[in-house]
């Protein structure tokens, strides 16, 4: 396991801050850049007693491997990774967990972009196959503005098997197809529930469909076939917020 790791963005830097500053080892910020967004987070983290050092743009664009770091990057200790065996924890971390799950979904943008949904949302986590999957990356955290810090991304080796486990300890599987009869807006979302999305186009893999224990859709009213698999996961999480506030 890689111990120790690059994010970068003012969101993704603040989340951790907040949340676990120990792991911060040291942090490289744009020269010249001293703006209102940038300046309190970087005087926050040398009150903590982080290193801070300064450095044109092209060396921090190397740092981050992406031009899309908003003047700051840091290099931190690996945070704590999630398993099957973080399943049952998860869903006895509260009366009715709400899960969203992801089968296949290879882009860091969408990946980050659900992750921020799933924290909106009160997500209790994300799961995703081992393989067949993007994984945390400082592109994911970058785009998940935080939230890659406050929901347990959990990775599994066999998707179907963890549903299987999830449906043991009694929690609802739905999954989204477009060949589903059934629409989201008329599917009951209250109780311990898993919501799966598959990857945009292909859509669930066979095996994952088959262990769902119902298939919804969106209602489709244009030409375009399929929605962008963050956009169709927020609407689907919060149909489940609405119904259970």
């Amino acid at each position: 396991m890689m111990s120790q790791q690059v994010i970068y963005g003012l969101h993704a830097v603040q989340a951790l801050l907040e949340r676990s500053p120990e792991r911060i080892i040291e942090v490289f910020a744009l020269k010249g850049r001293q703006d209102e967004r940038l300046l309190p987070l970087l005087n926050e983290l040398r009150r903590l007693g982080a290193s801070v050092q300064f450095m044109p743009r092209k060396a921090l664009d190397d740092k981050a491997e992406s031009s899309q770091h908003q003047g700051i990057v840091a290099r931190v200790k690996a945070g704590r990774g999630y398993n099957e065996h973080d399943l049952k924890s998860l869903v006895e971390s509260s009366t009715a967990p709400l899960f969203l799950i992801l089968d296949g979904v290879t882009d860091p943008h969408n990946l980050g972009a659900c992750l921020r949904n799933a924290d909106a949302a009160g997500v209790v986590g994300v799961i995703v196959p081992k393989d067949n999957s993007v994984q945390l990356n400082a592109t994911v955290r970058k785009v998940a503005s935080g939230a890659a810090e406050t929901v347990p991304l959990v990775v599994v080796t066999n998707l179907a098997r963890t549903l299987r486990e999830l449906q043991q300890l009694g929690v609802w599987v739905v999954g989204t197809a477009g060949e589903a009869e059934q629409f989201i807006y008329d599917t009951k979302l209250q109780g311990p529930m898993a919501i799966v999305m598959g990857a945009e186009g292909s859509g669930m893999r066979r095996l994952t469909r088959e262990t769902c224990d119902e298939l919804v859709k969106l209602p489709m009213l244009g030409a375009v076939s399929s929605l962008n698999v963050s956009v169709a996961a927020g609407i689907c999480l919060f149909e489940a917020v609405r119904q259970r506030r």
